[in-house]
């Protein structure tokens, strides 16, 4: 059995207020993250409606051309069908770049949530569990630690 000596420099109310607080901060911060993600995906939603809208005016801004040109100036079918290939290729890219774009924001959104709640653990562990001091006559263990706080809620309860 482990001899212990001093004394907690926390006590148990202290510990449950430490972490009532970290437990409201952490889910605030994922409230807020939520609401980002979803302004940030109703804005790139948005954005990608502009987009389709001014691809499809520029789909047919070309298609007229293409038509006047044709039977004004009566080119080959050929240039016509490059022409609109072209355009069906444009479109694609453009549909295909919006939706890496809206991916990838969610995507580093998600990660930033996952690395702030990351880092509010390791400060709960660090106020709740490395500041508490206790000074072992022996080699202190995490069990040791534990156990005297364990006993400290308890006692105090």
């Amino acid at each position: 059995m482990y001899k212990l000596t001093g004394s907690l420099r926390y006590s148990s109310s202290s510990v449950v207020v430490v972490v009532v607080v970290v437990v409201v901060v952490v889910v605030v911060v994922v409230v807020v993250v939520v609401v980002v993600v979803v302004v940030v995906v109703v804005v790139v939603e948005v954005v990608v409606e502009v987009l389709v809208v001014v691809v499809v005016v520029v789909v047919v801004v070309v298609v007229v051309v293409v038509v006047v040109v044709v039977v004004v100036v009566e080119v080959e079918v050929v240039v016509v069908v490059v022409v609109v290939v072209v355009v069906v290729v444009v479109v694609v890219v453009v549909e295909v770049v919006v939706v890496i774009v809206e991916v990838k924001i969610v995507v580093l959104v998600v990660t930033a949530v996952v690395v702030v709640v990351v880092v509010i653990f390791v400060v709960v562990v660090e106020v709740v569990v490395v500041k508490v001091e206790v000074s072992v006559v022996d080699v202190p263990t995490v069990e040791v630690v534990f156990a005297t706080v364990v006993d400290d809620v308890l006692l105090n309860s």
